[in-house]
């Protein structure tokens, strides 16, 4: 006799299908073509000749077959060229503590599962294959790129059900692990809030080896410090907690200015190493920066 689910678990499960209905969905009807144009794969090859059609472009035409024909109207004949698709795709996950922060309907954590399955359903739909990499102040997953729907949902499933972490966030560490394991190059999305330091080295690596793109997710309410009189704050990486009185102007000041350094170290860090960077407000909808993206790089590919 089969034993039901607990109820969290039913919830759980529902969650995730839910969230997979919709990033299909948005595959679907808007990002899948924009994704393919945004990454090319790694050429073109000959497939076969046919005749010529009205608006084939002339340079196609092969003179030698069509000399040979032996057929009395002489048709034109033209190569057909297909793209060599299949890309390899890497997604790497942040579920360190800071992500578990959300002022709006939802936090962090629950954004970057999301576009990460998204971009897994993107891979899957043009035959590419995808791989995982989640990680905290640690590597907590690695599951090998590999092509097929049941291995994208398997994917997928790890994204959104992933544990919550208290730990910090080691991008070094994330970024040093994949240069170990996927040593040919590949399209690698992060998907992270950057609240790390001292991974430039390896992000340079990285980059240089790889096609690496960066989805930045951040809660505005990160940034500034309401003047609300006194707080309980607490690190959600280093779990330390700290009283704090926001009605203080030289305090918030402070707080601003620090936040906007960290920030200026990492965007430059990105900026240095010619990583796209995209940024993703937390309480608000993702799919218009991500097709804003994509179409951005698709026009820098057809130049």
């Amino acid at each position: 006799m089969s034993q039901s689910l607990p109820a969290a678990d039913n919830e759980m499960m529902r969650r995730v299908r839910r969230i997979e209905i919709r990033t299909r969905r948005i595959v679907t009807e808007t990002l899948s073509g924009s994704y393919h144009s945004a990454f090319r794969g790694r050429g073109m090859e000959f497939a076969e000749v046919r005749e010529y059609l009205p608006g084939d472009d002339v340079r196609t035409i092969d003179w030698n077959v069509t000399a040979r024909s032996s057929r009395p109207d002489q048709p034109l004949y033209v190569k057909v060229f297909t793209e060599e698709r299949e890309l390899t795709v890497i997604l790497l996950a942040d579920v360190s503590g800071s992500t578990g922060f959300g002022s709006g309907r939802r936090l962090k954590r629950e954004i970057i599962a999301e576009i990460s399955a998204l971009l897994a359903f993107a891979a899957i739909r043009n035959r590419d294959r995808v791989g995982l990499v989640r990680f905290s102040d640690r590597i907590e997953q690695y599951l090998p790129p590999r092509s097929g729907t049941t291995h994208v949902l398997r994917v997928v499933r790890e994204i959104l059900t992933s544990p919550v972490r208290t730990g910090g966030t080691d991008l070094a560490g994330a970024l040093s692990f994949l240069l170990k394991v996927q040593r040919k190059p590949a399209v690698v999305f992060l998907v992270s809030d950057l609240i790390a330091g001292n991974f430039d080295r390896p992000l340079a690596i990285a980059a240089r080896r790889h096609d690496l793109v960066a989805f930045e997710v951040f809660d505005p309410r990160e940034r500034v410090l309401p003047p609300v009189g006194p707080v309980l704050v607490e690190d959600a990486e280093r779990g330390e907690r700290r009283l704090v009185d926001t009605s203080s102007a030289a305090l918030r000041r402070h707080y601003e200015q620090a936040v906007e350094e960290r920030l200026n170290r990492v965007h430059e860090s990105f900026a240095r190493c010619g990583v796209d960077r995209v940024e993703i407000d937390a309480t608000r909808g993702y799919d218009r920066p991500l097709l804003k993206y994509f179409h951005s790089r698709a026009s820098r590919v057809r130049r």
